[in-house]
Formats: structure tokens, C-alpha cells, sequence
């Protein structure tokens, strides 16, 4: 009893202290976390008409003064939260990044030209699919709202994630992204049952994932006695002859944030989520997580176990290589549009993680600029995969696409574009990508490994140039799709995807100077 109390008393007598919050610092992820809340309440308040205006003017106004939030915050090297979050040059420009494919992901969510039912996402996600209530709820012009609740707090966990500055605040923000990207899968017009199951696969793999990192970051946290980076990084520098410990914490965390890039051998729900999520969600998801994902990695592999490097290092390398091949080979063999474009960005998770483990600020800046490079021209993809229709939808079947450019020359050419910089073709974006994080691992002494992703990129050509070839060396036939005409919406996120990524491929310098210009992260 003395004891207790005892330690009652030094707790009472420990001063306590308010905890400060720098909102200037704050803004551009309280702009779009107070967005979701406000369009918790629209969702309450208004009458149906109005929703969707509101809504959309919500989401669009709030993204814009995020990003001019975060451009004001250009310069700044700073904690903030107590420490939680570090606002520094490469966080800054990962979460400015987020912010511009979240607008371009909002326009392509917005499309509602392209299907005569109205957009891609179901008139009410909770009725079953081919019942009665879901046809009336379609013939009645009902559309699911909500969403862009859902998009607004996974935009803002996305922009806490590349910033998170320990362990509590990255699992937070892990789960403020995840959970309504697992709730936005499942709601697809058309083939509702295969967007169900991809949801579900999504969420209970998803789920598998964040217990492995919460897993880590207890072991972590045993380890060091801190969930800050810094204090984790201390703990290393002192205790270097516990390494097994550590070495295990390390497995759980990576792994956790392995899954949500999509690199082998957490790759298995990406193929079945990016085929049966709606097309618009699948593109931005496909984009936007991956800078987030790997801002975060980057930031916990340089800063946290930056002093670990040379363990941590094989176990990448062994995941890369699977991830390029695994991504690549595989990608062969689809016949869907959309599954292959899943496997296609798990090939490029495994080009990406070529920075990682150069462990350096050439690393770092190779791939941030591959992660923006990457981005721009997902969007793109999926922009044209939404235009590509037939009297059934989407026509993601390799065979609907045979004679394409024939029939739609404009969009081909625009696809055969986002194909080239896929590849890494020169003067496309992705070109200057591979570039730079191929120096980079080279100049860290990782020739054989650069040597690997050489062959991967021959191999992911191949099927690139297998889809320029069915569009344009092959006759149109019945089964060949027609392209439907966009609105405004698709049209500017497909014109701004295509500028950036062959401006990207022409005129990288200003882009990289800008990512050199912001440092490496702050410790």
C-alpha cells in the first residue's frame, strides 16, 4: 500500500502541462479532416437535392485551401502535436501531392456522363444487388452521397500519414485512410457481388496488415520505451546488442506498411480490389495510398531505423526483386484491363522500393519523384479505363479493346502515353522515375539489385506494348468497345494526367529541384 501510494503522491506532484498545438502547421489536415465533418452534417441536414452540390463544392473548395495550406508552409523544417507530426520539405510535398491527385480523383468520382445510370457508385450500397430496391432506388435517380464523407477522411489520413512522427499517430492515421476505402470498394454500380467480395478480401487482409504493425510497434515500443522516431533511433544507437528483438519489431511494422503498397508477398488483395472497386475510387486509391504508404515507410526506415540500415536492407532487397517479378510475370498472363493494371503497380512498388534501400537523399528524392511521376499517370489510366465502354459498362476485357485506336485514335494515342510511361520509355515521366532510383540504388552499392529491376522493366514492356498493339495493329471487331464521351470532369483529370506526364518526361528539373531544394526529413 506504501508503494501505491507512493506513486500516487509522484504522480500528483508531477507538474502537468498543457500541450501546445501550432495550427498555422495543422491547417491543411484540419482543413480536410473539418471538410468530412461538415459533410457528416450535409448528409444529416439536407434535403437530398441538395447533397450532391454541397458536397462536391465542399470537397473541392476544401482540397484547394489544403494545398494552398501546405504551399504556405513551404520553408518550414518543424514538429508539431507534441511532437507527433514533423512538417518538413519531403512531408510537405508528399501531402501536397495527395491534395492534387485527391482533386483529380474527385473529378473522375464526380463523372456522371459516362453512365446513363448516373455515376459509378451504387444507388444504395445497402441494397442487395439485382433486387427490387436496387431498382428503384436506380430509376429513381438516387445517388450515394456519402461518399464524399468517406473520400474527405481518407484524404485526410493519407496526408497524416507521410508526416506521422511516431508510431501512435501513424497507426492512426493508417486507419483514418483504410476504413472508408474498404467501405468505398464494396459500393460499385455494376457488378456489385465482385466490388462486395473485393471489399471484404480488402478488409480482413487490411485488417491482418494493421495487426501486424500494431504487433511491431508494441515490440518497438518495448524496445526503446518511446513510440517517438527519434526516441526509437536513440534507443538503437544505445542497445546494440539486442538485435533480435528488433529485428522481429522491424519484420511486423514493415510489414504492415508492405501491404498497404501492394509489394509481394502482401500483394494478394490488390488484384481483386482494383478489378471489382469502382473504376474513379480504384484510380485514386491506386495512386494516392502508394505516396502515402511509402511516406510513411520512407519516413520510418530513415528516420526510426535509419541506424538499422544494414539489417533491414536484405529483407528489402528480397522484397523488391519478388515484387518487380511477381508484378511483372504475372501481369502477362491477364486478360482484364483492371487486374492488369493492379499487377502493373505492384511491378512499380517494386521499382519505388529501389529508393528505399539506397537509404539516401538521392534515394529519398528519386522516390519522391517517381511516387509523383506514378501518380499522375494512374489517374490517367483509370480515366480512360472509366471512358471504354460497351452496353454493359466498362469493358475491361483485353478483346473489347482490339482495334481501339482505330475507332478513338485521340484516347488511344492519350493511353499509349500513360502505356510508355509505364514502361519507362524516354521523354515520359516514367523514364526520368526508373532514372533516378536506379542511380540512386547503383551509387548505394546495389548494382545486382538494379540489375534485377532492369530485367523486370523488359519483362513489364512487354505486356504495355501488348495493349499499344491491340489498339493499334488490330482490326476492330463486334466485340470492340466504343469510348464514350466525358464531361468536364474526366476531361480535365485526363488532360492534366497526360500534361504531367510528358511534361514530367521533357522537363523534369524544375520538379526535382524542388524535391532536392526540400531536404531530407527532419530528425
Amino acid at each position: 500500500m506504501n508503494a501505491v501510494a507512493s506513486v500516487i503522491h509522484a504522480v500528483d506532484a508531477t507538474p502537468w502541462v498543457m500541450p501546445t498545438l501550432d495550427y498555422r502547421l495543422l491547417a491543411p489536415v484540419l482543413i480536410v479532416l473539418g471538410a468530412g465533418v461538415v459533410s457528416v452534417l450535409f448528409e444529416a441536414f439536407l434535403p437530398r437535392g441538395a447533397r450532391r452540390p454541397a458536397q462536391l463544392s465542399l470537397v473541392f473548395v476544401s482540397l484547394i485551401a489544403a494545398l494552398i495550406a501546405v504551399i504556405n508552409l513551404n520553408g518550414v523544417r518543424e514538429t508539431a502535436g507534441q511532437g507527433a507530426l514533423a512538417i518538413d520539405g519531403p512531408g510537405l510535398i508528399l501531402q501536397g501531392t495527395v491534395v492534387v491527385i485527391a482533386i483529380l480523383g474527385a473529378l473522375l468520382m464526380a463523372e456522371r456522363g459516362l453512365d446513363p445510370n448516373g455515376d459509378a457508385f451504387a444507388a444504395r450500397a445497402s441494397s442487395l444487388p439485382g433486387s427490387e430496391d436496387e431498382r428503384q432506388f436506380t430509376a429513381r435517380g438516387y445517388f450515394q452521397t456519402e461518399i464524399w464523407t468517406f473520400f474527405l477522411f481518407a484524404v485526410g489520413g493519407m496526408m497524416l500519414f507521410p508526416i506521422a512522427n511516431d508510431l501512435l499517430m501513424m497507426f492512426v492515421a493508417l486507419e483514418v485512410m483504410s476504413l472508408p476505402l474498404y467501405l468505398l470498394a464494396g459500393m460499385a454500380r455494376r457488378r456489385r457481388l465482385l466490388s462486395q467480395e473485393a471489399a471484404l478480401k480488402y478488409f480482413v487482409l487490411g485488417a491482418f496488415a494493421s495487426a501486424f504493425f500494431l504487433y511491431g510497434a508494441a515490440l518497438l515500443y518495448g524496445f526503446s520505451g518511446s513510440i517517438s522516431f527519434a526516441g526509437i533511433a536513440s534507443s538503437l544507437g544505445s542497445k546494440t546488442g539486442e538485435t533480435a528483438l528488433i529485428l522481429i519489431a522491424i519484420g511486423l511494422v514493415v510489414a504492415g506498411l508492405l501491404f498497404k503498397i501492394g509489394a509481394a508477398p502482401f500483394h494478394q488483395w490488390a488484384p481483386d480490389v482494383y478489378q471489382g472497386a469502382p473504376t474513379p475510387l480504384t484510380g485514386f486509391m491506386a495512386a494516392a495510398v502508394k505516396i502515402a504508404a511509402f511516406g510513411a515507410l520512407l519516413r520510418l526506415l530513415y528516420v526510426a531505423l535509419g541506424g538499422m540500415r544494414w539489417d533491414w536492407a536484405p529483407m528489402l532487397w528480397v522484397i523488391s526483386i519478388l515484387t518487380m517479378f511477381i508484378g511483372a510475370i504475372l501481369a502477362l498472363t491477364q486478360s482484364d484491363m483492371k487486374r492488369m493494371i493492379a499487377y502493373s503497380s505492384i511491378a512499380q512498388a517494386g521499382f519505388i522500393l529501389l529508393g528505399v534501400v539506397a537509404a539516401s537523399a538521392a534515394g529519398l528524392a528519386g522516390s519522391i519523384f517517381y511516387l509523383i511521376a506514378y501518380a499522375f499517370t494512374t489517374i490517367g489510366v483509370f480515366a480512360v479505363i472509366s471512358m471504354v465502354r460497351d452496353e454493359n459498362g466498362e469493358a475491361t476485357h483485353l478483346s473489347k479493346w482490339a482495334g481501339l485506336g482505330r475507332k478513338s485514335p485521340f484516347i488511344a494515342t492519350l493511353f499509349t502515353i500513360f502505356m510508355l510511361a509505364l514502361t519507362g520509355i524516354p521523354l515520359t515521366s516514367g523514364f526520368i522515375g526508373k532514372f533516378y532510383v536506379f542511380t540512386a540504388a547503383y551509387a548505394s552499392g546495389d548494382k545486382w539489385l538494379v540489375i534485377a529491376a532492369v530485367l523486370a522493366s523488359l519483362i513489364a514492356a512487354f505486356f504495355y506494348m501488348r495493349v499499344v498493339v491491340l489498339m493499334f495493329f488490330t482490326e476492330p471487331t463486334q466485340e470492340t468497345a466504343t469510348v464514350a464521351i466525358p464531361s468536364v470532369f474526366t476531361t480535365v483529370a485526363l488532360a492534366a494526367s497526360a500534361t504531367v506526364t510528358v511534361l514530367l518526361g521533357i522537363f523534369p528539373q524544375p520538379l526535382l529541384d524542388l524535391i532536392n531544394n526540400a531536404g531530407v526529413f527532419i530528425r
